[in-house]
């Protein structure tokens, strides 16, 4: 089915153009070859097992390194323990001119942010910020919520779905960025479908997603609706329904999910695809937004908070969002 909801931009895209130049004038305008290190800027998020998270580094690693600096990186594997061991690693160093990521916690990251900015070192948010950041690349989780899931409803309605189906919201509360897009969701559905069954289901990675799944559809055959906060815990619920033996096309089941990465753009694009839709904030886009707030901070300029538009995509539009 194609999408009712007029697609909508949520910021302009000249200012990420602006984003890529800014990040590459840096490297040497004479020879093409990154200028002599500068030193080192690390991007930290709470694991390495979410996919966009993982395409961003590869985005900005040759960004990071045509301006002059060490790109560094972790995988705390969610412990914020581990996380903040090697916040602190960073700050040891010496020679770490900026420091970004996605907190475990973002309460407990408080206290490595101050001994970062002792040290002059500027700390930015990627999705949350917390005391003591100096900017975060935003998305704005609730509306981008809302959106994909009225639009879910909007073609279910559409194409005669009962009014009380059981809609399954997946994902987590753990930050105010989870929670507003888990609400988004659930609200965005409600204000087209209010007599919607919703049922949340926490799940923040694939093997989550793929576990909550079976044990959903064990208590609940007839849950076909499943709208994700992130495309991993979506794939995962994926995964499961094709071995529980629900075909790709299966017109009685919709998928979608707020972000996507290449191997969700290729089962959108499956003719009538179970997974319908996804609101895509772009990994290149974001990437972009990580490495000016670094580069910016290791060079003493002014930084704010930088807003990543999103946008819906279907079938008809999917490969003008692959990354590489």
């Amino acid at each position: 089915m194609n999408s009712t909801v007029t697609k909508r931009i949520l910021a302009a895209g000249v200012a990420i153009a602006a984003l890529s130049l800014t990040a590459c004038t840096t490297a040497d305008a004479g020879t093409g070859e990154a200028p002599e290190s500068k030193g080192a800027v690390a991007m930290g998020f709470a694991g390495a097992d979410i996919t966009i998270w993982n395409d961003q580094l590869e985005i900005m690693r040759p960004i990071v390194e045509a301006a002059g600096y060490e790109f560094l990186t972790d995988d705390p594997q969610w412990d914020v323990n581990r996380q903040v061991s090697s916040w602190q690693a960073w700050i040891n160093r010496g020679d770490v001119k900026a420091i970004a990521g996605y907190p475990v916690t973002p309460d407990a990251m408080v206290p490595v942010t101050q001994q970062a900015e002792a040290a002059g070192i500027p700390v930015f948010g990627y999705l949350v910020g917390w005391e003591g950041t100096s900017g975060t690349t935003v998305v704005d989780s609730y509306d981008g919520g809302f959106e994909l899931a009225a639009n879910a409803a909007t073609e279910l309605q559409a194409a005669g779905a009962d009014d009380d189906l059981t809609v399954v919201i997946v994902g987590s509360r753990d930050s105010d960025f989870s929670a507003d897009a888990m609400d988004g969701l659930t609200e965005g559905f409600t204000s087209v479908m209010p007599d919607a069954s919703i049922v949340e289901q926490t799940a923040i990675t694939r093997e989550d997603g793929y576990n909550i799944t079976k044990a959903q559809m064990t208590a609940d055959p007839e849950s076909h609706v499943w709208l994700g906060a992130s495309n991993d815990t979506i794939l995962g619920v994926y995964q499961a329904l094709i071995e529980e033996g629900v075909a790709e096309d299966d017109p009685n089941f919709y998928l979608a999910s707020r972000d996507a990465t290449n191997e969700t753009l290729d089962l959108i694009k499956i003719e009538n695809s179970i997974y319908r839709t996804s609101l895509v904030v772009p990994a290149q886009a974001l990437a972009e937004a990580n490495a000016k707030l670094l580069i910016d901070g290791a060079e003493g300029k002014e930084t704010s908070d930088i807003v990543v538009p999103g946008v819906l995509v279907t079938a008809e539009d999917a490969d003008d969002y692959y990354v590489g």
